[in-house]
């Protein structure tokens, strides 16, 4: 068996050493990638591709799941995810396994847009027969689950978190590379203080070939899609979907709760179409007018991420005087997020009972 390693320290060219891996020790199921595996593109640059390696001793303990110097803590078969320790420096990292045909898909991305401070980069790569195994720095939490505990944050806080994850969004975007699957769980915190934040990684992004961003695949979160991504138009602009996105996150960690709430996800999804929500007074004027700009129906009238940075709330630095503060009380929003499979089935339904309406438009 042939495995192939890739080292890729942070702001340096990748070194490339001689490792003893461990493919067989995660079984042969290997997960299942979303999208299916696409050429190597042409722009990917000599030093995404690893070097062969040595193979693996034949008398290590089949209990232990090791690959290459890393040790894994949690069985990679089970989700695509494993924390992992380097058995020589002891540090922690984490480990996303997907199909090794997928190698040049996973890494595309990486190869286009440049480091920057709130996107997250793999430490090492390790590419096997079956798997492939990307390393990245471990997270102290993530957004989705911090805003879950906080309810909703105050402005101050709320405008200085948000600034990093448009600014992270909008490096991509001015790199030619769409995220489609953005979310409060795709950022992730450094510290311990719970104020640097990394987008996680570029899984689900597309790599633009051109100006044009329109994207034909349905792709994202049921509850952080646009109206165009449910109505029936062939394509969509995938920076504009990706606005709509952080527009729902912003309202989300404001107010604590999804902008669209029905307990039934056929009128959850009427209710994206026609964006029809609420903002509550208690906000500040100018982070309910961001809202606004960002959760408007039509994808043209939406400010585009950069523009997202220069606006009055986040240059203020959010408005105390408009902050709620911490809520009190455990109620929990009465917001569905159906499944994946909940969207689309209900989708046909919809177009039949909501396109005499105009939803579509």
């Amino acid at each position: 068996m042939s495995l192939l390693v890739q080292k890729l320290p942070a702001g340096a060219t990748p070194g490339k050493k001689r490792l003893d891996l461990d493919d067989e020790a995660t079984g042969t199921d290997a997960p299942v990638h979303k999208r299916p595996c696409l050429d190597p593109p042409a722009g990917l640059t000599p030093c995404l591709q690893p070097l062969p390696v040595s193979p693996p001793p034949s008398n290590q303990d089949p209990q232990v799941s090791q690959i290459g110097p890393y040790i894994l803590l949690e069985a990679p078969a089970a989700g695509r995810c494993s924390r992992a320790i380097n058995r020589h420096t002891g540090r922690e990292y984490t480990c996303k396994v997907y199909a090794a045909k997928s190698y040049a898909e996973m890494m595309a991305p990486y190869g286009v847009v440049p480091a920057h401070p709130n996107i997250a980069r793999p430490a090492e790569v390790i590419v096997g027969d079956q798997n492939i195994y990307i390393f990245f720095q471990p997270a102290q939490d993530d957004m989705h689950n911090y805003v879950r505990r906080r309810r909703r944050l105050p402005e101050p806080e709320a405008a200085a978190l948000f600034r990093q994850m448009a600014g992270a969004v909008a490096h991509c975007h001015q790199h030619g590379v769409v995220l489609r699957d953005l979310k409060l769980r795709k950022f992730i915190f450094t510290d311990g203080e719970r104020s640097k934040l990394l987008l996680e990684n570029l899984e689900d992004s597309c790599v633009l070939s051109g100006p044009d961003d329109s994207l034909q695949d349905k792709h994202g979160c049921p509850a952080y899609v646009g109206p165009e991504i449910l109505s029936s138009k062939p394509s969509y602009s995938g920076k504009a979907a990706d606005v709509w996105s952080l527009g729902v996150t912003l309202y989300t960690m404001l107010v604590g709760c999804y902008p669209f709430q029905d307990t039934k996800p056929v009128s959850l999804f009427g209710k994206i179409r026609r964006a029809r929500f609420a903002v509550p007074e208690a906000l500040s004027p100018k982070a309910r007018c961001l809202i606004r700009c960002l959760l408007r129906r039509d994808p043209a009238e939406r400010l585009t991420a950069g523009e997202i940075l220069l606006h009055p709330w986040l240059a203020a630095g959010g408005s105390p005087e408009g902050s709620w503060g911490v809520p009190s009380g455990d109620q929990e929003p009465v917001q569905v997020v159906p499944e994946a499979e909940d969207w689309r089935a209900v989708e046909d339904k919809e177009e039949e009972a909501e396109e005499a309406e105009g939803l579509y438009g």
